[in-house]
């Protein structure tokens, strides 16, 4: 049996199968991306929710794991040579996943690249600025009388699903027929804007087709629907 008393965060939450990959998270659109690409492999693993409403996030075990303080993170006791790994960012665990597994992730290197390339699209631009909307349009920023941060936000989040839909454009998914870690990526910050941040008609999103087609592709897949509400809250 594998032993990760080494690691602080195992105090707080204790590995009842700590033989599999320990999963740190939240169902929020980056913790999601953990769990779904994790049922869409198969990898066996355990889920530990973290609250943001007892700021579990800022506790010394959590930031024992992630000082950078944000879900997801894991622990995987069978990491590379055999030794335990800690790792935290969704997109660096997204790619340690498929190389781990050796899905979700095209084997040709040049499409391997456009496959990194769109899953930094999502880190660096769709993440964020959909991120923003959503604290200008639902969150402490709907109360600010300058919409001007809002409406440029907006903007954005409209430029990049512009982006996004003219790349789909006769395509099943991000990189053509195979669904990869870019797909697991992007969609559930899609489905975010449109559905809990309630900004769908603000960033224009009845404009998209091919986003929403996507998207509802995206939604049908079973590893999908399990992966949304893993890390499970409370009742």
């Amino acid at each position: 049996m594998s032993d990760l008393s080494r690691f602080p965060i195992t105090k707080k939450w204790p590995a009842a199968r700590p033989d599999v990959l320990q999963l740190y998270s939240l169902p929020t659109p980056n913790g999601v991306k953990v769990s779904i690409a994790l049922e869409e492999t198969g990898l066996p693993y355990e889920p530990h929710l973290v609250s943001f409403e007892t700021n579990d996030q800022l506790s010394p075990e959590f930031l024992s794991l992630n000082p950078n303080n944000k879900i997801p993170a894991i622990i995987d006791p069978n990491g590379p040579g055999g030794a335990p790994l800690p790792l935290f960012e969704s997109g660096a665990i997204l790619v340690y996943l498929a190389d781990k597994t050796g899905q979700l992730m095209p084997t040709d290197p040049a499409r391997r690249y456009e496959t990194l390339q769109w899953l930094m699209f999502q880190m660096g631009g769709i993440g964020p600025m959909f991120g923003q909307v959503g604290f200008f349009h639902k969150f402490a920023g709907k109360d600010y009388e300058d919409k001007r941060p809002r409406d440029r936000y907006a903007a954005e989040a409209r430029r990049l699903l512009g982006v996004l839909d003219k790349h789909l454009e006769g395509k099943a998914w991000i990189m053509g027929d195979e669904y990869t870690v870019a797909d697991i990526a992007i969609f559930p910050w899609v489905r975010n804007i449109n559905g809990f941040y309630a900004a769908g008609e603000l960033v224009g999103y009845a404009d998209f087709k091919q986003v929403d087609r996507v998207l509802q592709a995206f939604l049908a897949r079973p590893a999908v629907q399990r992966g949304l509400t893993i890390p499970a809250r409370p009742a």
